[in-house]
């Protein structure tokens, strides 16, 4: 247990962190990857040349420095970063590799400022932050080695599904005599990607896109980036592709209150399986699903089976849009209106993910809005529930 002075100590530096939070993070990850370039693997580059990955990371480091006396009240927050690691694999090892580069940079930036009981407080810190990680990490690794496999395992593509221009769906089926491990809908694997011409081995998550069957996993790419334009141009049927067992938190609660899904383009990809399973259950589902061009709407075809089954599809479409598809964005009223006494599940772009919280906050509260971010889990503010 942390002591006062440490509580104290780390808790004056969240206004530190707010200006210079960003810079720090930055410079970890450069010290990082010079000193352990093994672990590049590990991280989206992409992500990180973009400085998504910083960004996301300066905004955990300062909700931990805020909450750092009831570490308890984060746990909701940081279950995507939970089930990522499970996914690929994170060892409690690397907390001490991260750990070590995060105090150094902390000390590059703010140089002076970063005086000896600052450094010892947020060392202090941090093994407290990384305990409650490892622990409740081990729980998901416990979870896996009794129902699912362990670590990356070939799955064979059995069938590819050109689903739109740049979306295709890839269907993996396990080794001879494995069980199929089970997942929720809406749940993700992670695939290891080795390239040709790449030095370093690419993980990348994508959601599954199907209702357990015990037979298959269906995921869907966009052919946008490294890894996925890698499984478009040179993944043919027959070919061999290493995940992880299914993980993440983007699940259907209990209740039998409606289900409101709202997708921008390929964020559709694990509302359709929460869709399948909501509608199994017999919830009323509405399903809103905007898209640049409509003639090239991927996922028709699904979409078209959960209207003959009861559920309600909005289509929205920038082009394109015909008789029965409206014009343009999904307007905020609609998303109120419907958001009303339900569970919204929303996947997309991050702004559009700030749009639809935004109009659902007018109807709902925040324990009802659930979303699935791109990219790493940058801040959705739901600050107005």
């Amino acid at each position: 247990m942390l002591s006062q002075e440490t509580i104290t100590i780390v808790k004056s530096t969240v206004p530190v962190l707010q200006e210079h939070g960003h810079a720090i993070t930055k410079r970890f990850y450069a010290r990082l990857f010079e000193n352990n370039p093994q672990l590049k693997n590990l991280f989206n580059q992409t992500n990180q040349k973009q400085d998504r990955q910083s960004m996301a990371l300066a905004n955990a480091v300062y909700a931990a420095a805020n909450y750092i006396d009831q570490l308890e009240a984060i746990i909701p927050a940081i279950q995507p970063i939970l089930h990522k690691h499970r996914s690929l694999q994170i060892t409690p090892e690397m907390y001490d590799i991260v750990g070590e580069n995060l105090l150094a940079a902390i000390k590059e930036v703010l140089g002076d400022a970063a005086t000896d009981e600052i450094i010892n407080a947020w060392a202090e810190a941090y093994g407290e932050i990384a305990s409650v990680f490892i622990a409740l990490e081990a729980t998901l690794y416990q979870e896996v080695k009794e129902n699912a496999f362990e670590g990356f395992v070939p799955f064979e593509v059995t069938e590819i599904i050109k689903e739109s221009n740049d979306v295709k769906s890839f269907v993996l089926t396990p080794p001879d005599g494995m069980r199929l491990a089970p997942y929720q809908p809406g749940q993700y694997i992670s695939v290891q990607a080795e390239i040709p011409t790449e030095e370093i081995l690419h993980h990348r998550q994508y959601s599954l896109s199907k209702a357990y069957d015990g037979v298959s996993y269906r995921f869907a790419a966009k052919k946008d980036g490294i890894v996925s334009t890698h499984l478009h141009d040179n993944i043919r049927v027959g070919d061999v592709l290493r995940i992880s067992a299914p993980a993440g938190h983007f699940v259907l609660d209990g209740s039998d209150s409606p289900v409101v899904l709202v997708g921008g383009g390929i964020g559709l990809t694990p509302l359709l399986s929460l869709a399948d399973q909501a509608l199994r259950l017999r919830r009323k589902v509405t399903v809103l699903h905007a898209v640049k061009d409509h003639a090239d709407r991927p996922f028709a075809e699904q979409l078209e089976d959960f209207a003959s089954r009861g559920a309600e599809i909005l289509y929205y479409a920038e082009q394109n849009a015909d008789a029965d598809v409206v014009s343009g964005y999904i307007d905020a009223a609609t998303l109120e209106r419907n958001a009303t006494d339900a569970e919204v599940f929303i996947c997309g772009p991050e702004a559009m993910l700030q749009y639809v919280v935004n109009a659902c906050l007018a109807a709902t509260t925040a324990e009802h809005i659930h979303y699935e971010v791109f990219g790493p889990s940058l801040a959705v503010s739901t600050a107005n529930a």
